[in-house]
């Protein structure tokens, strides 16, 4: 159990009013206690009580979490988890429920009498997790240096005749070389008009002359996660130079990611950050063309609580871990994105992504 995190969810709680909070998020749990299983359908939890030490609660079949915690309940598929949990509950107090309890299990909780009222408490083990500590900004540089080596080794599979799915595929192996253990996401490959869907799936389209190649990609290392998009340009054996939409395109997202980042530092709204990215590629006139938010949160998983974008109006926090990802998409024409990781610092940020971002030719 690691008692710091514990403490940091606690204060959380008391400054919503609550003073109990039952968790089920599997990787919220391993980053308080160590102990990491998928329950899929099954019953998982782990109650934290004001004054009191956590419970966790876990069926037989589950591994062995001893050591993990100090107080663990164990039962059977045939058991009625919902008495055992409610049980350990201050039955006079509110009590904070996390966003992943699945309704087969909270409205027979709600029934017992576990707590007076429920309330989403979800926010209080988020913004915790939101601030990485030294061990897990360690982990989070690995995972990055993997990551663009893994770039270098994506830009020299770039030639005619490659298909998207083909190096998608193929990818994992490397990543797996590298020391990695697994995407941290499915990649995106994507090649011409495909770059110009934020989230296309890799398929068979082959790559041609003179079309953009967008990777986007994640390794897990360390049980932490990377996050990426590099953008290139190939000109292929017929050697066709770019076309100017292309390159002013792609400058105007190098310029709002490298301005973005540049303001970054304690104190500065994720709300500002993305309007210094969004306001470049407006003045353009490809406003419209940035569709969706400036960047995400990230660590145990790739996409976490608390985004980059114009509604999340709270400043930054050192420890703090995000993507800076502006693009622009015109639909049948050309897609650019440029992604990187960033830690904020006492003083700005450390960028976690070294790969270049000039505009690259490839041949």
């Amino acid at each position: 159990m690691n008692n710091t995190r514990v403490a940091r969810v606690m204060t959380n709680l008391e400054a919503r009013g609550l003073k109990q909070l039952f968790i089920c998020d599997p990787l919220s749990i391993k980053w308080l206690t160590g102990y990491y299983t998928m329950p899929f359908e099954r019953f998982f939890g782990l109650l934290l009580v004001a004054g009191e030490k956590p419970v966790m609660f876990c069926n037989r079949l589950f591994p062995d979490a001893s050591g993990s915690c100090d107080r663990i309940v164990l039962f059977d598929d045939t058991d009625n988890p919902i008495p055992l949990v409610a049980k350990h509950c201050l039955h006079d107090q509110a009590l904070g429920i996390d966003k992943v309890l699945a309704a087969k299990w909270l409205l027979p909780l709600m029934e017992s009498g576990a707590a007076h009222s429920y309330l989403l408490a979800s926010e209080a083990v988020d913004d915790a997790r939101s601030i990485k500590d030294e061990a897990e900004q360690q982990a989070m540089r690995t995972a990055s240096v993997t990551n663009d080596k893994a770039m270098e080794w994506l830009r020299s599979q770039v030639r005619a005749g490659v298909t998207e799915l083909s190096i998608a595929e193929r990818l994992l192996a490397e990543y797996r070389r590298l020391g990695a253990q697994d995407h941290s996401f499915d990649p995106i490959v994507s090649f011409g008009a495909n770059a110009a869907d934020p989230h296309h799936e890799p398929d068979n389209t082959i790559l041609e002359d003179g079309q953009i190649v967008l990777f986007d990609v994640g390794c897990k290392q360390d049980d932490y996660c990377s996050d990426m998009t590099r953008t290139f340009w190939f000109a292929g054996e017929k050697n066709i130079e770019p076309d100017s939409l292309s390159y002013r395109v792609y400058e105007t997202v190098r310029k709002a990611n490298e301005a973005a980042e540049a303001i970054v530092r304690p104190g500065v709204t994720f709300a500002e950050i993305d309007k210094t990215a969004r306001d470049i590629i407006a003045a353009e006139g490809w406003g419209e063309y940035f569709t969706h938010r400036l960047g995400h949160q990230i660590g145990l998983e790739d996409h976490e609580p608390g985004d980059v974008s114009s509604t999340h109006t709270e400043p930054v926090q050192v420890g703090q871990v995000f993507s800076i990802e502006p693009g622009i998409y015109i639909p049948g024409k050309v897609g650019v994105r440029i992604e990187d990781l960033l830690i904020v610092t006492e003083d700005g940020c450390e960028v976690l992504n070294s790969y270049p971002k000039e505009f690259t030719v490839l041949h």
